[in-house]
């Protein structure tokens, strides 16, 4: 059976051959669309980092302003006069 040697036909032949050509011409257009999507996938996740760290430093700026005023209203009335009176002179 290895000896005989079965002929091929024209068409499938043909065939095979522009199924290669089309995938080796497929090739670029495929890999620049993996880049784009790749590059946009990767740009989307650095704006949802800087939204998600922008809004962490509001919370926590909030959070030292709240304890702040809870410390200034934690002090007697007249430490509070003298204080407001120095912010207000500055």
């Amino acid at each position: 059976m290895a000896d005989t040697i079965v002929a091929m036909n024209a068409q499938i032949t043909d065939s095979l051959t522009q199924v290669n050509t089309q995938v080796v011409g497929d090739a670029p257009a495929m890999s620049m669309g993996n880049l784009q999507v790749s590059t946009s996938h990767a740009l989307s996740n650095s704006g949802h980092n800087s939204t998600a760290s922008q809004q962490q430093g509001l919370v926590a700026m909030q959070a030292a302003t709240v304890q702040g005023i809870n410390s200034m209203m934690a002090i007697g009335s007249a430490v509070i006069g003298r204080e407001s009176e120095e912010v207000i002179e500055k």
